[in-house]
Order: C-alpha cells, then sequence, then structure tokens
C-alpha cells in the first residue's frame, strides 16, 4: 500500500527564544517491511543528519538566531508491504537482549506482573494478543488523560490513556515475564485523523526469531497499513520530536499529521 503522508509541527512562544536544539525522528526508516518513494524534511537553523544506535534516521537542529515560532514539516510517499506482521531481525545486529531493559516509563510493578499473567517457555501470537486485550480492558483510550512522562503503572492504576500508554503497558508487562519488547512510533491510515500519527508495540518470539508487530490500541497487527518512523526502549526513544530551549516564556505546541492512501488521492 502507499501511504501519502504530511506532519507539521509548530511551537509558538510567548516571546523570540534565545536558542533551542531539536532531535527529530521524522524520516521513515529503511525496513524491509516498507520503502521510501519519496520523503522530505524542512526546519529552521542547522541540521545534522545521523542513525542512532536503534537504527533511527535522525536529525539534530540547532537554531541560535531569536524566534517566536518554529515550524517542522514532514511530508513524502512510503510504500507498506504486507508482513503478515512479522519483522526479521534487525539489520544492524542489535539483540533483542537490548529490550528487556527497563525504563523509568515501562517498570514493572506487582500490578503489571499481575496482568501480564503466566506464560509459557516460549510466548506466541496468541498469548500475546490475549496480553492486549487485557490491556484494553484495563486502561480505556481516553484522549487527553495522561502525559509524556506517565509510567506504565500509573496508566493502570489510572484506568485510562492513549497509545502510548498501552505500548508502555505492553512493553513492561513483556519484560516481566522475560520477553524483549520495544516500542515503535509512525503513522497510521484510519478513518480517524486524530490518530494518524500512532504508537504501536514489537515482541521478540524467540521461537520464530522474529518480532510480533501489534497495534494494542486497536488490537490488531501493524501490518500495510502502518509506516514505522523510530523504534526504541520507550516513547523517549523514539518521539518524532524532542528538544530544550532558552527563553521564550509560555510555549503553544500545534501538530497536524494526515496520512492517506494512493486510492483516496
Amino acid at each position: 500500500m502507499q501511504l501519502h503522508i504530511r506532519h507539521e509541527t509548530v511551537y509558538q512562544y510567548a516571546r523570540p527564544i534565545g536558542a533551542t536544539v531539536q532531535l527529530i525522528r521524522l524520516t521513515p526508516r529503511p525496513d524491509q517491511c516498507q520503502r521510501t518513494v519519496r520523503w522530505m524534511v524542512a526546519t529552521p537553523g542547522r541540521r545534522v543528519e545521523h542513525t542512532d544506535p536503534f537504527g533511527n534516521l535522525t536529525h539534530l537542529v540547532t537554531i541560535d538566531d531569536p524566534r517566536a515560532e518554529i515550524r517542522i514539516l514532514a511530508q513524502g510517499i512510503v510504500d507498506s508491504g504486507d508482513t503478515d506482521a512479522m519483522l526479521p531481525p534487525d539489520e544492524n545486529g542489535l539483540s533483542p537482549l537490548v529490550f528487556l531493559a527497563g525504563t523509568r516509563l515501562t517498570r514493572t510493578n506487582d500490578a503489571i506482573r499481575t496482568l501480564a499473567g503466566p506464560w509459557g517457555p516460549d510466548v506466541t501470537r496468541d498469548e500475546l494478543l490475549a496480553l492486549a486485550g487485557r490491556i484494553r480492558d484495563a486502561v480505556e483510550y481516553v484522549p487527553g488523560s495522561t502525559e509524556v512522562d506517565h509510567e506504565a503503572g500509573e496508566v493502570l492504576a489510572l484506568g485510562k490513556g492513549v497509545c502510548q500508554d498501552h505500548t508502555h503497558l505492553f512493553i513492561s508487562a513483556c519484560n516481566a515475564r522475560g520477553v524483549p519488547a520495544r516500542y515503535v512510533s509512525g503513522y497510521i491510515l484510519s478513518d480517524n485523523v486524530e490518530v494518524a500519527s500512532h504508537a504501536w508495540a514489537e515482541a521478540w518470539l524467540s521461537a520464530e526469531q522474529a518480532w510480533f508487530t501489534l497495534d494494542v490500541t486497536n488490537l490488531q497487527p501493524a501490518t500495510g497499513r502502518y509506516c514505522r518512523l523510530a523504534i526504541g526502549r520507550d516513547y523517549l526513544d523514539a518521539c518524532p520530536v524532542r528538544g530544550v530551549r532558552r527563553g521564550g516564556g509560555e510555549e503553544e505546541m500545534s501538530v497536524r499529521v494526515f496520512v492517506g492512501s494512493s486510492a483516496g488521492q
């Protein structure tokens, strides 16, 4: 499937900032499950491209001149293939065991271990789908109910959250049972334009030596309607835009994302 994507992020400040550094992951990964036909990223300031330890294509943007608005635009076309929800080991040789290292956002507790339940020696797709179902039963999807720094345990206790919270909780539960799992940021072709920018998970199936890619929020494999931007241990490793600034006072951020298919253009 050919996906047409446009992602614009605008920061506006009460007064001009003195300087800012932004780390952006807005270029689709060069994976076997997708092929970038055309892509561009436009930002102010100086931009340096590199590949991070997880294999994500990353830009470091530095802006030194005072300005009251920063506009970041990424857009292009991606061919997304149907992979039967299974992805091979990473080409950069990164061990799946890296994704057993818990983070603050995915650390486990007794409630999460109970939610994970007992698993066999080799976790299966059905067990992971069942876990996703328990997470959706326990955590209602409520936009705006959490912040990006909410931990998995906090979300489970709260009983509501968004896609990144479902993903963090899934990763935490997998790790509690010794299964490597990771966070994926990207896009989904959906009838609901509010969820065009999305997050889902991938869990390592040792018996199949492959990653099972699963959208916990929508309880479905993440296949041809998805575009992968970045992977990591949690949101902070894979978020599309993250930065620091000096001055500027109050900040207002707006994000507009459009994802369409060739048939709908």
